[in-house]
């Protein structure tokens, strides 16, 4: 018996510390609520890689740009060749020719020639359909990924905001087990002495001993909550493992309700919006396809020198005009119009479900707003209750006019009603933020 009060001793002693007490190495960050969720928004790696894909969108639009601004190309050729003709033609082209290239024999036993052929072309797009409207398709998508992006670092802060919130929780959770702790212990003394004088029975003293062995693995289950909470802020926030979170908010209850105004929906909320602009897109898209099927015209400039020695010689140029219609392609145009009509469904099914779902999601958040609420108000009244048996108790058990069972339920009882009244306010925090986050404001 006196090993195991001792060792109970202990563990009373280590469980006292603060929880959040660092190491001379660690580092200590005090954030509130508003900083946690700024500081995701620069350093959060889900919200880089969402705004990269705007970096994407945005190269797109460069690329875009041939639907309207001129290609050039260089190139430069070397050939040698014996043959008759090309051998004729490519000394026309380096204005060599002579008159006596033209005798048959020397016609028709050609020499071997050089040609450096030294080529600049230019292509300016005059009437293309499909590139014009593909540039509307692109700034239409970097519209969409900038909506989906933003949805993405609200997504971010209601997540910070849960963990931050689950972190004070925690932390209150074990300052009122600590709270159960100290007055359990001063009651386990109470029952040792009670035992030694023979005034209760071993079972009693026992029983205290577990119900302190109870609070003391609660607030170690507690501390690896905290502990979670903290690598989890960690993460999101890009922080180094060895930095301690000391949270400054509280889960605060206002007074107040939303009214149905503040419930509904509004039509600006990212995520809808996205779906909505991705729907515009897929229509682009099909009547990009479509206007595939016209005709596409192009001028061109091409200047050429040919010389047997590089960068000289004879040049020439040719300016002209190039249409291409592709009149039929196996029925490849005709499916891929009707794979984007398709897409075009399926995105307005995309944003009909989801502009279905946030109605049910604006709801459930209100629902659970006013519920925890309501159980704050309970848990209050509950924990006054228990607080008041449990002083009466307690002073019945010091004069030995109460039972140690009553006393350790009364006890249970006043601990719980400290958790109830603590999860309740966190769930109307928690509500609080989902409902401003389905609502899109």
């Amino acid at each position: 018996m006196k090993i195991y009060n001792a060792l109970i001793a202990c563990c009373v002693a280590g469980a006292l510390g603060s929880p959040l007490q660092a190491t001379a190495s660690d580092k200590t960050m005090k954030l509130s609520l508003a900083d946690a969720v700024s500081m995701a928004r620069e350093n959060n790696f889900t919200i880089k890689a969402a705004r990269s894909k705007v970096d994407q969108a945005e190269a797109k639009i460069v690329q875009s740009r041939q639907s309207y601004l001129p290609k050039v190309t260089f190139s430069e050729t070397l050939m040698a060749t014996n043959d008759p003709g090309a051998a004729l033609v490519l000394k026309l082209q380096q204005n060599i020719v002579q008159q006596s290239d033209f005798i048959p024999e020397k016609l028709n036993n050609a020499d071997v020639i050089n040609d450096f052929n030294t080529s600049i072309q230019v292509m300016q797009p005059v009437y293309n359909a499909d590139a014009a409207i593909g540039r509307q398709l692109a700034f239409t998508a970097k519209k969409g990924q900038e909506l989906m992006t933003s949805r993405t670092e609200e997504s971010v802060g209601l997540q910070v905001t849960r963990v931050y919130y689950g972190l004070i929780l925690a932390q209150k959770n074990i300052d009122a087990v600590e709270q159960s702790i100290r007055t359990m212990q001063a009651h386990s003394n109470e029952a040792a002495r009670g035992y030694s004088a023979g005034l209760l029975p071993k079972s009693d003293k026992l029983s205290t001993d577990v119900r302190l062995s109870e609070l003391l693995e609660q607030k170690m289950m507690l501390l690896d909550e905290i502990k979670n909470a903290e690598d989890a802020l960690q993460v999101m926030l890009h922080l180094d493992s060895g930095v301690t979170i000391v949270p400054t908010g509280d889960l605060f209850v206002d007074g107040t309700l939303p009214g149905e105004s503040d419930t509904v929906v509004t039509e600006n909320r990212s995520d809808l919006k996205a779906l909505e602009t991705w729907h515009q897109f897929a229509i682009l898209q099909e009547e990009m396809i479509r206007a595939s099927q016209r005709p596409r015209l192009n001028a061109f400039l091409q200047t050429n020198l040919h010389s047997n020695n590089i960068f000289s010689g004879g040049s020439s140029w040719a300016l002209g005009m190039n249409m291409q219609w592709n009149i039929f392609d196996g029925m490849a145009t005709a499916g891929r119009i009707q794979e984007a009509k398709a897409q075009g469904r399926e995105a307005m099914y995309n944003y009909e479900a989801a502009k279905s779902g946030s109605i049910a999601e604006v709801e459930k958040s209100k629902r659970s707003l006013k519920t925890a609420r309501a159980r704050i108000g309970v848990a209050r009244k509950s924990l006054e209750e228990a607080r008041a048996s449990l002083d009466y108790i307690s002073s019945q058990f010091k004069t030995g006019m109460a039972m140690t069972f009553e006393l350790l339920m009364r006890e249970q009882a006043h601990t719980y009603a400290k958790l109830r009244l603590n999860q309740a306010k966190y769930d109307y925090c928690i509500a609080k933020s989902e409902l401003a986050y389905y609502r899109g404001n």
